[in-house]
C-alpha cells in the first residue's frame, strides 16, 4: 500500500475530503520526524512507538579505497509496535501479499 492509497482509503471511510487527509498525514509525519529530531520518542496508544535507537561506535570497510574506517556512534529512528498490534497481524494474516 502506498501513501495515495491510504489517503484514498481514509477519504472513503470518513468523508473527509483527499486534500485534508493528505494534509493531515504529512503532518503528522512531519511532527514524528521533528519530534525524533529533538531527542524525544513519540508513543501512539494501541498503535506503537517512534524511538531512537543508539548505534555503537564501529569499524567499518571504505570498500573502493580497502581501508578501515571508523563509523562514529549514531542514533537511528525505529518503530516498536505495540503488543495489542502485534497480537492482532498474528491472529489475521496467515500468509504476506506478494508485490
Amino acid at each position: 500500500m502506498r501513501k495515495a492509497d491510504l489517503v484514498a482509503i481514509i477519504s472513503e471511510k470518513t468523508g473527509v475530503p483527499k486534500v485534508d487527509v493528505l494534509v493531515t498525514l504529512e503532518t503528522f509525519f512531519s511532527e514524528v520526524k521533528d519530534t525524533l529530531a529533538s531527542g524525544e520518542d513519540v508513543y501512539v496508544r494501541g498503535f506503537g512507538s517512534f524511538i531512537l535507537k543508539k548505534r555503537a561506535r564501529k569499524i567499518g570497510r571504505h570498500i573502493k579505497k580497502n581501508v578501515a574506517i571508523e563509523i562514529p556512534e549514531h542514533y537511528i529512528p525505529a518503530f516498536k509496535p505495540a503488543k495489542i498490534f502485534v497480537d492482532m497481524v498474528k491472529e489475521n494474516v496467515k500468509e504476506p501479499k506478494k508485490k
